[in-house]
């Protein structure tokens, strides 16, 4: 079993259901694909949302360890993405000399504003966690309190970790950054970080009809005589 994390922000809620959706539809193995709504994290996330936090997952994503039993592996994605490949793929990368693996990016935005209005930072590891692959028994300092008390640079560029030499690299493949990395065929997993076409104002970016195209797989239903 394949087990999936997906951020989960309620104004992208078709965004995590797409992504989902096209998961699913092309997996080769069972898959069992968790939403992290703060909904049903309350007992458990009770941190203050900060001013510069873009999504309600922005630190949701770092209890997967702890979810998880700190038990076997588990997959983390940002919701605002597409599954183009086979997720049995990256699962098979998995690798035990690593805490956890990521797309080691080195991404510096342009823009100072990203959806819906937020605020666009720059940071050392930016995006790294927005795809993580977690080796859940080493991945012990996630404990909640550690969760709600770390500060946001703390958890996203991994100072829970001892050394950087327990972060994995994968592919970058699995995390290809829309309006920021060159086109290519290889994508595996797409990432609309700056905005998706499920915003009007990003409605005409790159690989938009592409996700058009797998919403309206999703939605699609054949009646029955």
């Amino acid at each position: 079993m394949i087990r999936i994390f997906i951020g989960f922000d309620p104004r992208e809620t078709v965004a995590c259901n797409v992504l989902a959706h096209s998961i699913q539809a092309r997996a080769s193995a069972p898959v069992a694909i968790a939403r992290l709504a703060l909904s049903q994290l309350g007992q458990v996330l009770t941190r203050e949302r900060h001013t510069l936090q873009s999504t309600d997952f922005s630190f949701s994503r770092f209890l997967v360890p702890w979810l998880s039993d700190y038990e076997g592996w588990s997959l983390f994605m940002d919701c605002d993405m597409l599954m183009r490949d086979d997720v049995a793929r990256l699962w098979a990368l998995r690798d035990e000399r690593y805490a956890v693996q990521v797309v080691k990016h080195d991404h510096r935005p342009r823009e100072t504003v990203k959806f819906l209005g937020a605020a666009q930072t720059a940071y050392t590891k930016k995006n790294w966690s927005s795809v993580m692959l977690f080796n859940n028994a080493r991945c012990r300092a996630l404990t909640p309190d550690y969760v709600n008390s770390a500060s946001g640079l703390e958890l996203h560029q991994f100072k829970w970790l001892a050394s950087d030499a327990l972060i994995g690299e994968l592919p970058h493949r699995w995390n290809h950054l829309v309006g920021y990395d060159p086109p290519n065929a290889d994508i595996a997993l797409a990432h609309y970080t700056i905005g998706g076409p499920y915003f009007a104002e990003y409605a005409e970016c790159a690989l938009a009809d592409e996700w058009r195209e797998e919403r309206a797989a999703m939605l699609f239903a054949v009646a029955q005589r």
